[in-house]
């Protein structure tokens, strides 16, 4: 790739694409000036370090994941949004596998706050569970169930983590029927109030 032209928002899409190709704690900034053809004093200009260009990173695999899966829900509630929303965060993680890590990262709270992808993370994920009735402290339970099981499942698929002959997909969508048969039947905790404004993941 040329020197010429080289901006923050570049260096992050190539680090982005090394990630994705070599994983994320492969990623150096030496990887990343050799793709460019320039020192790694060059990248210096645009981003403050390695721990900068994670962040970043993470920030821009939030905004990515979460187009994804709003674009997947549009329009669905209950059993329908349920497999919608988990296949697309699952084909995200699994073609993404490098964005996905960094997506992962646990970043400076204020950031996090004012990272568009993180908020709309947990406002489709609340959304999809009110139209269960869930409310808090309910709401927040059950996305850490479906965040727990939906990032353990991609997370072993991806490192070949299942050696049972039965397909993935089938195992995949089973879970997904007994995940929505649990939030119809969700032990509501006595107590709940409505959920408030959240800007981290679940």
């Amino acid at each position: 790739m040329a020197r010429a032209g080289l901006t923050a928002e570049r260096i992050v899409t190539a680090a982005a694409e090394t990630a994705d190709e070599i994983g994320l704690d492969h990623l150096s900034l030496s990887a990343l000036a050799r793709r460019f053809g320039v020192k790694d004093a060059s990248l210096y200009s645009h981003i403050r370090g390695l721990a900068d260009l994670r962040t970043r990173l993470c920030v821009l695999a939030a905004r990515e994941m979460t187009d994804r899966i709003a674009l997947a829900v549009a329009g669905r509630a209950g059993k329908e949004a349920l497999f919608a929303f988990a296949d697309a965060y699952r084909s995200y993680a699994l073609e993404h596998p490098g964005r996905y890590a960094a997506g992962q990262l646990r970043i400076d709270p204020q950031l996090a706050a004012a990272s568009a992808g993180h908020r709309r993370s947990v406002e489709l994920t609340h959304g999809m569970l009110r139209a269960y009735g869930l409310a808090e402290p309910d709401l927040t339970d059950a996305g850490r169930l479906l965040r727990s099981t939906f990032h353990g499942y991609a997370d072993l698929e991806s490192r070949a983590g299942f050696s049972h002959p039965r397909t993935l997909d089938a195992s995949w969508h089973r879970a997904l029927e007994a995940l929505h048969i649990l939030l119809e039947n969700w032990p509501r905790q006595a107590g709940t109030q409505q959920p408030e404004k959240e800007t981290s993941h679940p």
